[in-house]
């Protein structure tokens, strides 16, 4: 019942009688690398194209990048001018109000001396006059 048969029958060769038919599979292995061929291609040709569109759009957001960059830099440098500018303003508005400073304020926006104060004027050797009442502390 459960006997065992040899692996290797002996193939029948063909007579003139017979026909030799060719046998499906080998058609389909020609036909499975035709679809995998064109597939590949569509892969292919698919990726081409991405690959285009990518190139395409670096190539135009690059200088647009750039511009960008120049201009950031530029209102980067302005930011700057404007933080030195307030610290300074702001450094005069603290000074300004500065109850110790007042009368030291006054006299420089004002150009008047207590009554117990006397302008200084100094001559250097070629006659010039030398006014240091205006010159700031």
């Amino acid at each position: 019942m459960n006997a065992f048969q040899p692996s290797h029958l002996p193939q029948p060769t063909p007579t003139h009688k017979q026909q030799v038919i060719p046998r499906p599979k080998r058609h389909l292995r020609q036909r499975s690398y035709k679809v995998m061929a064109v597939e590949v291609t569509a892969k292919v040709i698919v990726n081409v194209a991405i690959s285009t569109a990518a190139i395409s759009a670096l190539v135009k957001l690059v200088p647009y990048n750039l511009s960008h960059q120049g201009k950031l830099r530029e209102v980067s440098t302005e930011v700057k001018q404007l933080e030195k500018r307030v610290s300074k303003l702001q450094d005069e508005l603290n000074r300004n109000f500065d109850p110790r400073q007042a009368k030291r304020v006054m006299q420089q926006q004002t150009y008047r001396f207590e009554p117990n104060q006397r302008p200084v004027i100094l001559t250097n050797q070629y006659g010039q006059q030398i006014d240091l009442s205006e010159s700031s502390p």
